[in-house]
């Protein structure tokens, strides 16, 4: 793949070939080749342009059941993790269950979690959601989340992240799935949470 992280005097830069990525507009633009640098992965990569403060902070859904069983709640939970060792803002929907388990994993990783609630009030977060954004609308607010995101991953649940993912399919987002997660034609099945963000880091760095 060849991505190679560049610094000097405390200024971090991402080339790849001929090409430097813009991390603010998520971006390639050609550039003189530079010699050197180190090697990193697509996930590295990101990590890096986040500690920088270059990379902007473009929201990656978590979403799957407010029931949700060990299994579910191990993989959100990692994929959370996950997403905050890249850099990246994890959005979900803000209440229990895998939502909850996402942010955990987030904040535990120093991660910055958005819970976008289909209550009227921000109380109505769990307790990892660093910012509540009450929106009284209910399950409505599902278009909202599917159109904010980048990316969304789904780890379980039924109708709700169904309609999630249907929704996020119809406005062109990359919409994966891990295995306990509703079969939807269009969308990416993963089978770890590794596999997940690696496809989450090579679609925001335009790699895939």
């Amino acid at each position: 793949m060849d991505l190679r992280l560049h610094e000097q005097a405390g200024d971090v830069t991402l080339q790849h070939g001929a090409r430097v990525f813009d991390p603010w507009r998520l971006e390639w633009a050609e550039a003189t080749p530079r010699p050197g640098g180190v090697e990193v992965t697509p996930e590295a990569a990101l990590a890096a342009l986040s500690a920088a403060r270059k990379l902007r902070g473009v929201p990656v859904a978590v979403i799957g059941p407010r029931e949700a069983g060990a299994e579910e709640l191990r993989l959100a939970e990692a994929v959370g993790a996950g997403l905050a060792r890249c850099g990246l803002v994890l959005l979900c929907g803000g209440k229990n269950g895998a939502m909850e388990a996402a942010c955990r994993g987030a904040q535990r990783q120093g991660g910055l979690t958005i819970g976008l609630l289909p209550d009227e009030e921000w109380p109505a977060a769990n307790d990892h959601v660093m910012v509540p954004l009450a929106t009284g609308i209910g399950p409505a607010r599902n278009a909202i989340l599917a159109r904010a995101a980048v990316a969304l991953i789904a780890v379980g649940g039924a109708y709700g992240t169904i309609s999630e993912m249907a929704l996020a399919m119809q406005f062109n987002r990359l919409v994966l799935a891990l295995p306990p997660a509703p079969e939807v034609p269009g969308v990416v099945r993963c089978p770890t949470p590794e596999d997940a963000l690696r496809r989450v880091a090579m679609h925001l760095l335009r790699m895939s």
